[in-house]
């Protein structure tokens, strides 16, 4: 039976994306399936993955309207292991769509729920914002994992996003789990960064990450090849950060078993 983690955070820029389509990547290297679900409007892990957004015909958005079924939405990557349900820009019209239909933060749940068995992990990009796209992906999730990055205003929004996840958990998924808080965007050389690593750290203590993600030039160059750090360069910091991260993922999941 397969996991599915929600990589979630409503503020913008602090690594969702990045973090879904490299730790899917280096899963993948680890001999893991895994699915990938743009649940982002922007598509930036469709195109992250060297997939052109405008030739997307069918993806998220018909998997939410419940025009395609789940299977054929799926589509392959040059990622080892790694399979893609794209997003396109239309995708920002769904939560008005949405908005009159009943259970309407169930339907990514339904949609998904065959795929269960077919990976080990199915990772979801949730959109930088608490809305209904937000709302389905945490309420399809069995956990979320949240970016953090160690930057001025880290933690404000945090509480706001908690709050998201108490209230799903009350309403409509009992189920949900924090993965744990991930720590991106990390630069040992100025004070800040670990001032919010040790503060993040005191606050929220077991839910956070070993791994830290630190701040990288490839890791910024890599979507705009459409590759995954992994493909274009595994030497580099950024490659080593997320398979260790993905490493770390793997035994804590090990251990709950």
């Amino acid at each position: 039976m397969g996991k599915i983690i929600a990589i979630a955070n409503q503020k913008g820029g602090v690594g969702k994306t990045t973090t879904t389509v490299n730790l899917a990547a280096s899963l993948g290297v680890l001999e893991k399936s895994v699915l990938l679900i743009d649940a982002d409007p922007q598509a930036n892990a469709t195109s992250g993955l060297g997939i052109d957004v405008d030739q997307v015909e069918q993806g998220t958005y018909q998997l939410l309207e419940h025009t395609v079924n789940a299977r054929e939405a799926i589509i392959k990557t040059s990622s080892p292991n790694v399979d893609l349900i794209p997003a396109h820009i239309d995708l920002v019209a769904i939560e008005i769509e949405l908005v009159d239909k009943e259970d309407r933060e169930y339907m990514l749940k339904r949609a998904i729920l065959e795929l269960k068995n077919d990976y080990d992990f199915i990772l979801i990009d949730c959109a930088p914002s608490l809305g209904l796209l937000t709302l389905n992906a945490l309420t399809a999730a069995d956990s979320v994992i949240i970016p953090i990055q160690c930057e001025y205003f880290a933690l404000e929004g945090l509480g706001k996003l908690l709050n998201t996840i108490k209230s799903v958990q009350r309403i409509h998924n009992p189920e949900l789990d924090i993965e744990g808080m991930l720590l991106t965007m990390y630069d040992s050389r100025l004070r800040l960064s670990n001032q919010v690593v040790e503060e993040v750290r005191k606050h929220f203590s077991d839910m956070v990450f070993d791994t830290i993600i630190q701040r990288n030039v490839r890791l910024g160059e890599a979507p705009s090849y459409g590759e995954s750090i992994i493909k274009y360069d595994a030497s580099s910091k950024g490659a080593i950060n997320y398979l260790n991260m993905a490493d770390e993922l793997l035994k804590k999941n090990m251990e709950k078993v």
